[in-house]
């Protein structure tokens, strides 16, 4: 696992930046004082206080972190203890089943978690709603969703952060795991990122 920040050094968060919207991650981290890099190969990983898997096409992901030998010791890492955060497709790659794969597709394997991919439909079904999550303070999420993913089913040790009013859960928390369906660095929304730093400081 990758060491910890020493004395008030800003920590070092990896976003994995293969493919989707890594570069809104790298803003909305740096504006909260972190130091933040892109992860493309593995060798980078060791340095790393904290790692985000970003939004995009969960099988190109998949695909490309594999193809750059960056999915095993990525995996390896965070079942170590790196603390880690997740949204849209990186809640996809996080989970360790899916329904609705294309064939082929692999996870990291890590929330025990069972994920649909595109369970609201396609681009043209995305959608916006404040969610109540008591977690992230009194005041709602305001959560964009894009092609998002829900999660069907959970172990015991998922603790839920968010669900819709029907119910379905859309974010949750495993240790040093974050998981969310939505994009909080789309809505300008930062209690997702400060909650992962705050791991990150705690690991």
């Amino acid at each position: 696992m990758a060491g910890s920040p020493i004395g008030g050094a800003a920590p070092r968060i990896g976003v994995l930046a293969l493919q989707g919207d890594f570069r809104e991650h790298i803003v909305s981290l740096t504006e909260l004082g972190a130091d933040v890099v892109p992860l493309r190969r593995p060798e980078e990983i060791q340095a790393l206080h904290g790692v985000v898997v970003p939004g995009g096409e969960s099988s190109v992901m998949d695909k490309l972190s594999r193809a750059f030998g960056v999915a095993e010791p990525l995996s390896e890492a965070i079942r170590g203890g790196l603390p880690t955060y997740g949204t849209c497709a990186g809640m996809i790659m996080l989970s360790q089943r899916l329904t609705s794969a294309i064939a082929g597709q692999r996870t990291l394997g890590i929330l025990d978690t069972t994920v649909r991919r595109n369970a609201f439909g396609n681009q043209n079904d995305s959608f916006e709603i404040d969610i109540p999550m008591p977690d992230l303070g009194e005041a709602p999420v305001h959560a964009v969703f894009i092609r998002a993913p829900v999660v069907e089913d959970r172990g015991a040790d998922v603790h839920v952060l968010g669900a819709l009013p029907d119910g379905q859960v859309v974010a949750v928390q495993q240790g040093n795991v974050i998981a969310s369906a939505f994009h909080p660095e789309v809505a300008g929304e930062d209690r997702f990122h400060r909650r992962f730093l705050d791991l990150v400081r705690s690991a």
